[in-house]
């Protein structure tokens, strides 16, 4: 039976579609000029490129449709999805004037987020390249990643982004155009130093609870519903709160295991490696 490659392909093609969508409609207007809900739309796009993200290499594995072709293209495609559209995204959204040193260091953050994105793929694919076969080596990688993962970055990215123009952060806060952006800027290269350290992150696909199927279900059920609730009155917020929430986890995951120190077995996939690979971008 013929191998259907395709349909991994296409779900790529439809992430990075959801990307270069976004990259085009921020591109259309004015700096400064956007709003909260053509923001929020945006995000919105990103998420579904996210998904997208996560489902074609599953659906590669199911259907036994793996191929160089569909990785490349996939990299390619998170490349431009989270890698180039959150730097787009944050930096029409401010209204940086020309010649002035905070549009300069702006571009350069943006820039560098892009640039670390696009390295932290690169280390990805070679690094799982070089451990190809070896089942223990693929296993081990799986509990955790090296470094923030792309689609992750971009999330917390465009979240905080989301953030500081949303209804809430207006009625709450006083900030001018000037202090969001150096906040913004901050955050971008924070997050493209996340992407290409060794600090570890974990794996969602990893985790393993060890509870009655029932309570389980039952807890996903109100999971759910009050995350559902939140999305339709608090989106800015629960993107933030979720996006963020991960990369503190882990950063927090990584300091307990700092303080633990080399010779503990507290958190030991948590310590960051020199040279060791990641499962997933």
């Amino acid at each position: 039976m013929k191998k259907l490659y395709f349909i991994p392909n296409i779900i790529t093609a439809l992430g990075l579609a959801c990307g270069l969508f976004v990259i085009f409609k921020m591109n259309m207007i004015e700096p400064g000029s956007g709003n909260f809900e053509g923001l929020r739309t945006s995000v919105i796009i990103l998420l579904l490129a996210a998904f997208a993200d996560f489902i074609d290499g599953a659906v590669a594995r199911v259907l036994k449709a793996e191929s160089e072709f569909g990785v490349i293209f996939d990299s390619l495609a998170d490349a431009v999805s989270f890698g180039v559209a959150p730097s787009v995204m944050i930096l029409k959204s401010l209204s940086l004037e020309h010649g002035t040193i905070l549009s300069f260091v702006g571009v350069t953050a943006g820039m560098f987020f892009s640039i670390c994105g696009i390295l932290r793929l690169v280390r990805f694919n070679t690094n799982k390249n070089m451990v190809k076969g070896d089942l223990i080596e693929m296993t081990a990688q799986k509990k955790n990643f090296t470094g923030l993962p792309i689609p992750a970055a971009a999330l917390a990215a465009v979240s905080a982004n989301l953030f500081c123009f949303s209804p809430y952060f207006f009625t709450n806060m006083e900030m001018g155009l000037d202090k969001k952006a150096i906040i913004l800027t901050c955050i971008l290269i924070f997050l493209g130093y996340l992407m290409v350290s060794r600090l570890k992150f974990p794996s969602f696909k990893a985790l393993h609870f060890v509870v009655a199927s029932f309570y389980l279900a039952l807890f996903a059920v109100i999971s759910a519903i009050l995350l559902l609730y939140g999305i339709m009155y608090f989106f800015s917020l629960i993107i933030l709160v979720c996006s963020w929430g991960y990369i503190f986890l882990a950063l927090i995951l990584s300091f307990i295991r700092m303080l633990a120190g080399k010779k503990s077995k507290t958190l030991e996939d948590f310590d960051p490696g020199s040279e060791e690979n990641e499962e997933e971008k």
